[in-house]
Formats: structure tokens, sequence, C-alpha cells
């Protein structure tokens, strides 16, 4: 089995040369497209396999669940195994057997796979703003708390830290503000409830730790081949800000830690963003625009890119015109704008002589498509109808039973199902608010601390004992108590920022 290139699909009596998509130009990017029911996710599955057996690590979005299959090989008693083997046989796929994938589920819910979380810290605050829109001075105001944490030796780890940060400023804003500039309680009062939109979409799960290391989605197996990285995604679609949050996170942090390794012989990772149109749609202007920055730029780290939509004009022009490799299954055209998107779809490809592009688009059968694929020194094929090959393993999902043993044999098992709560702003915060309210209390013994890593020094220092605070300071944690700890005293989660905003935000 060759591993420079994989094998997308042959042709019969009716169809041209057999399709290779070239390892070394699969960090080009690519986009499969089709009606329902054409046979997008059939490819996607194909594909994946084809770059976990040249040892390439993938991740994918499972919005439908039917990826799931990969974990486990095809079956002889399939209702299609016969029609699998036949197809193998007509465009000459000799090397055809059924296998298994070394697949490690992921699920930001911790549901159906491990836990994805990142920090408040990790997102950073500039990032957090252009997911939030939020306006200058409100930008302004979340670029102030990530400076306070940091000079005060507190951790933002998770919501209710950021939360009961702002919190905390809002009830010392005049003070702070004489070296920070003004900052308006209206603003604070946005900015949470933008966080709480967040929370309501299951937000508290994905922020915390442990947090995910970008290592662990790059890992090949003891056999050589590349880990496929499922995230499902089926309940996911169903918080669209929080999927833009973490594909934000994600594409961010590839883009800013993997080093340049110009045109590798093969990818260091491959991305599947199937369903790509529930990913466009009404997406936030900065998810938009890192995507299009990822597909200029990423490919210079390694980095291949594929779409998965219906229709090729689902993914803005901006970034549509980075995708090198296409694979087009078949498009209906029963309205004028399927008719034009079909049009501009044919458009794309590189014409073959031999047929009309468009009709072929429009008359091509379930598991058939239009193929163009980069060749040498990067140029586009000339298009061809391909029958795509048959997948190794399973045709659709699996059932709980089988995602359970594989979760069970997971090398990420143990890592990241059980979450873990340091102490970070709100248990600071919290103290303080408690020795304010109690000033004969015995100081608080010396703690050990981090400084957030993008924002401060990075270094661990010991906090040394603080003397009586003063009574400006008694002032202030007094009226920190009054607002905070009525509502973070008792229950941490998405309850507690109800109640902040309930309280100190009414009438805002």
């Amino acid at each position: 089995m060759t591993t420079d290139r994989i094998f997308v699909g042959g042709g019969g009596p009716d169809y041209g040369d057999p399709q290779y998509l070239l390892m070394k130009y699969a960090n080009r990017h690519g986009m499969i497209a089709g009606a329902t029911g054409t046979g997008k996710t059939v490819t996607l599955q194909i594909l994946a396999e084809s770059f976990s057996n040249a040892g390439v690590p993938v991740f994918l979005a499972d919005v439908k669940g039917d990826l799931s299959g990969l974990a486990v090989p095809g079956s002889t008693t399939h209702k299609l195994h016969e029609k699998l083997i036949a197809r193998a046989s007509t465009i000459g796929f000799d090397d055809y057997a059924y296998q298994a994938f070394p697949v490690v589920f992921w699920d930001l819910f911790g549901a159906q796979g491990h836990p994805i979380r990142t920090t408040i810290s990790e997102m950073g605050p500039l990032l957090l703003s252009r997911l939030l829109e939020l306006t200058e001075p409100q930008e302004g105001i979340l670029n102030i708390a990530f400076r306070m944490a940091d000079e005060q030796g507190m951790l933002l780890l998770d919501l209710k830290d950021l939360q009961a940060l702002l919190v905390w400023l809002g009830e010392n804003a005049s003070e702070i503000g004489l070296r920070y500039g003004n900052i308006s309680k209206a603003s604070i009062g946005a900015i949470q409830r933008r966080l709480l939109v967040l929370e309501n979409q299951g937000a508290e799960k994905f922020f915390g730790e442990p947090a995910l290391a970008l290592d662990d989605l790059m890992q090949v197996d003891a056999d050589g081949r590349g880990r496929v990285n499922i995230l499902a995604a089926d309940k996911l679609m169903g918080s669209p800000r929080l999927y833009a949050t973490f594909l934000l996170w994600l594409l961010s942090e590839l883009f800013e830690n993997l080093p340049e390794v110009g045109d590798p012989d093969k990818p260091k990772l491959v991305f599947f963003f199937d369903e790509a149109h529930l990913l466009f749609d009404d997406a936030p202007k900065a998810l938009v625009d890192k995507v299009e920055q990822v597909a200029r730029l990423i490919r210079s780290k390694g980095v291949g890119v594929f779409f998965i939509s219906q229709n090729p004009d689902d993914v803005p022009s901006d970034i549509l015109g980075q995708l090198g490799n296409r694979v087009q299954h078949a498009l209906r055209a029963y309205t004028p704008r399927d008719q034009k998107a079909l049009r501009g779809a044919a458009e794309t490809f590189r014409p073959n002589p031999a047929f009309d592009t468009e009709t072929a688009i429009r008359e091509v059968g379930v598991g058939e498509a239009v193929v163009s694929c980069l060749v040498k020194k990067g140029v586009p094929s000339v298009v061809q109808r391909t029958l795509i090959r048959p997948p190794s393993s399973r045709l659709g999902p699996i059932n709980k039973t089988e995602r359970a043993a594989v979760l069970r044999d997971s090398p990420m098992g143990g890592v990241y199902d059980k979450p873990v709560d340091r102490r970070s702003a709100f248990e600071v915060l919290s103290a303080r608010a408690k020795q304010a309210a109690e000033p004969e209390a015995a100081p608080e013994a010396e703690r050990e601390f981090s400084s957030a890593r993008r924002y401060g020094s990075g270094y661990t220092r010991k906090e040394p004992e603080k003397k009586k605070p003063s009574r400006r300071s008694d002032s202030a944690g007094e009226a920190f108590v009054k607002s905070f700890s009525r509502s973070f005293g008792t229950q941490i989660g998405g309850k507690l920022a109800r109640g902040i905003l309930g309280g100190f935000f009414k009438g805002l």
C-alpha cells in the first residue's frame, strides 16, 4: 500500500483515469460538496482512513454520528457488503479489505467522548472580545480584567473566575480606573450578559482544567497509523456560539504554536469540517476571519483543512479560493439559486474535453463524483468522473456498547475525564471577601500561584503574608461581599451567573 498518495476512486467503462490525492499537496486543503444523500460522508470517511494509514493524524467533527463507524471494521454481514466488493473490483481496488482505525472520541459535553477543555487565560482577552463581539470600551475592560488577574496573582481558569473578577472590577471601579481608565458598570454588565449566553450553551464545561494539550490530537498508534480524533458534534451544533468558541480557540492554538515546516511530504494533521454551512451561517466575523487566515497560512505549518458542505458557495469565497483538492458529488438544480450554484461549481474545475462538467455534476449517482486534485507543481488536474472507492470501516454509526469499549481502551482514558478545580480567581476573591468580613480572623497562609501564561511573566513565586487590610481595603471588601458573596457563596456553575446578573446588574 503506497503512502505518498490517497486512492480516491477509479473508473469503469464510462469513467476516466483513477484519481489520487497526493500527500505532498494535501496541506493545500480541499472541498467535498454535494446534495444530501449523494455520498459526501463516505468520501470524508475514506479520506480519513487513508490519512490514518499513511501515519497522518486526523481531526473531524461528526455532526450526524455516522463517522463513529471508523472505530470498527466493515462486516461481511452488512447489507451493502456485496455492493462494496463489486465497487472495489470495478475500480481495480485490489488492496480492499475491512479494518478498524485508531479512533479517539471527544465531546465538549463529556457524554460521548473525552471532554475537551481550555482555560480562560488560554483563550485570552483578544479572542474572547472578538468572539463576544465586544465594543472597544468593553474590550478595554476585559483587558483590564486580565491585567488585574495577573498583577494580583489570580488564575483565570473557568467562567466563574472571569465573572467574579468582573464583579470585583465593578465594585472597585473608581480606584482601579485612576490607573487604567474609566470602568463603566454598564459595560461590565454587557460583558456579563454575553458570557451568560456562552454559559447557557454549555461553556462552563469547555472552560476549565485539565486543558487539552494539542500534542494529544497529533498522535500515532503503535503501528504508525495516525489517530482519528472524532468530535461528537450532534448536540454541539445546537450551541453555535460554543462551537464557534471551540473552533476559534483550536485554530488559533494551532496557528500560534505549530512551527513552520514549509511543504512536507505529508501533513502533520488534517482537519475535516463537516456540514460547513452550519459553521459559517451567522458565524461571528472573528471566526470567519480566523478560518480564512488559517486557510491562507497554516499550510506552511503542515496542516490540511477540508470542508464538507452541500454547495461550494456555502463557504466564503476568500476561503473557497484556497481549496485546491475538489470532490464534487451531485447537485440538484431545482431553484434559480441551485442552478447558479451548479454553474459556479462547474466553473471552478479545469475542463475536460470529454464531457460537460455542469452536466456531469447534475447526473452523477450516489457514490460517484467529479474529481480534481492537485498534481505536479500544484496544478489542478483535468476534472474526471469517478467512482469513489468503498470504505474499509463500517458504514454508519456504532452502538453505545461499542463506543464504551473504544473509550475504555482509549490512550486518553483518565487524562481528561475528571475535571480539576484549582484555586483560582473565584476562590481568591471569595477568601478575600470572607477575610474582609471577619477582620479578626487569622491572615491567610501563604499560597503558591502562577501568573497567567500569556499575560504575565509565567513564573511561580510565594506570596508573603499580608498585613491586616487598611480601612480603605476593608471598605472595598465589604462592598464586594454584599454584591458577590450572595451570588457565589453557596453554589458553583451556571446558576451562579444567573444570580449575579439578576442582582448586580438589575436595572442596567
